[in-house]
């Protein structure tokens, strides 16, 4: 059902499932798919995309322009995958010409007043809580939390399966699979009960654990580290994915505890 309250674009394609609250307004060249819920006194901004059997909750904001100094107007998106579920007060900005697009995967969940900001890459499975905010650019890889007030810092990369603690500051790199926490960010264990949840074997943990023990605890060099991994830890793709995670990081990986 759709409110005779709301304010919805005649350009604007929702499927005939889509439920509108009232007060909410739906402008020009949304797209919305199936099953949707959106609550009353939501904004939806043109250039959005919405996904099927999603849900946003009251004061949402979505597909507004970036605060970027630099963008000239451009035509860009926000896309905004099935499954994904946006509490009260989200705000997410469109992109800028970077990325052309700021992305929500699927089956997320972006609890009360979570900012996300202009050209933002966000994979599936990914749990941000209340008061996170991230900067522009930032990229967050699949099933990775981050607990509320986490503040995020312009362009840095979260990995897979990695853990934020509350009220965290992150200012460079968090590889995959690895809990993150204090001030300055550091190195705070494997994310062993996380990656057992979501079906990991125990040798598969224990791999990732003996990397991340020469990268933290055995070694103070990040690029030794590395090389003594290639040469003691046999191949397999969650060894690759952990090496090419950190050697292609622009800004750096954080460190473990000094």
């Amino acid at each position: 059902m759709k409110s005779p309250l709301a304010v919805i674009s005649p350009n604007a394609q929702l499927h005939d499932s889509v439920e509108v609250g009232p007060f909410t307004t739906i402008q020009d060249n949304v797209i919305i798919g199936e099953g949707t819920k959106i609550h009353s006194n939501v904004s939806i901004y043109s250039g959005t995309k919405i996904g099927s059997y999603c849900e946003i909750f009251p004061g949402a904001v979505i597909g507004v322009i970036p605060q970027d100094l630099k963008f000239e107007g451009e035509d860009t998106t926000v896309e905004i995958g099935n499954n994904t579920v946006i509490r009260e007060c989200v705000t997410i900005h469109r992109a800028t010409k970077d990325k052309w697009k700021t992305s929500i995967g699927n089956n997320c969940l972006l609890m009360t007043y979570v900012h996300v900001a202009h050209d933002c890459q966000i994979g599936n499975n990914v749990i941000l809580a209340s008061y996170t905010g991230l900067s522009g650019h930032v990229t967050i890889d699949d099933f990775a939390i981050l607990e509320g007030k986490v503040a995020a810092q312009q362009f840095v990369h979260i990995g897979r399966h990695a853990f934020i603690g509350g009220a965290s500051l992150i200012r460079k790199d968090v590889p995959p699979f690895i809990k993150a926490a204090r001030e300055p960010l550091t190195f705070a264990g494997v994310n062993s009960v996380g990656l057992r949840r979501r079906g990991f074997t125990d040798e598969e943990v224990r791999s990732i654990e003996d990397i991340y023990r020469i990268i933290y605890i055995q070694n103070s060099n990040i690029s030794k580290a590395l090389q003594l991994i290639k040469d003691t830890v046999a191949d397999s793709i969650l060894r690759n994915e952990i090496i090419d995670f950190i050697e292609k990081s622009d800004k750096g990986v954080i460190r473990g505890m000094i």
